[in-house]
């Protein structure tokens, strides 16, 4: 049950969120037992975000999970992140920050699992 929220203060058009949806939806299979078949997907576009001072194009992404996720799967996750939105938006690496939240409550239909 992973939710990847992306915000940026770039334009992303129709076209781009799709991508960088469905490109998502390959990346967190970077952390082993999660799945596209689960994935929540948001994406903020042309937030008020600044970034070193500057209003570079720059993004804040929060990818939480049930369970926990290993050092070495989040560093393969922060890759492909940064790669996604470096080929899609033209934001640079070093303009994004990843963050990561596991936890061992998460609800869905009606129940926790």
């Amino acid at each position: 049950m992973p939710f990847i929220n992306v915000k940026t203060n770039t334009p992303v058009p129709a076209n781009k969120a799709e991508a960088i949806k469905a490109a998502l939806g390959q990346a967190i299979t970077a952390i082993p037992g999660k799945s596209e078949h689960w994935l929540m997907v948001g994406i903020e576009p042309e937030q008020l975000l600044w970034f070193q001072g500057s209003a570079a194009p720059a993004a804040m992404v929060e990818v939480s999970v049930f369970g926990s996720a290993s050092p070495s799967a989040c560093d393969e996750m922060t890759s492909r992140v940064c790669s996604i939105l470096s080929d899609e938006l033209g934001i640079a690496g070093n303009r994004i920050y990843v963050k990561y939240a596991a936890t061992d409550q998460w609800g869905w239909n009606g129940s926790n699992f």
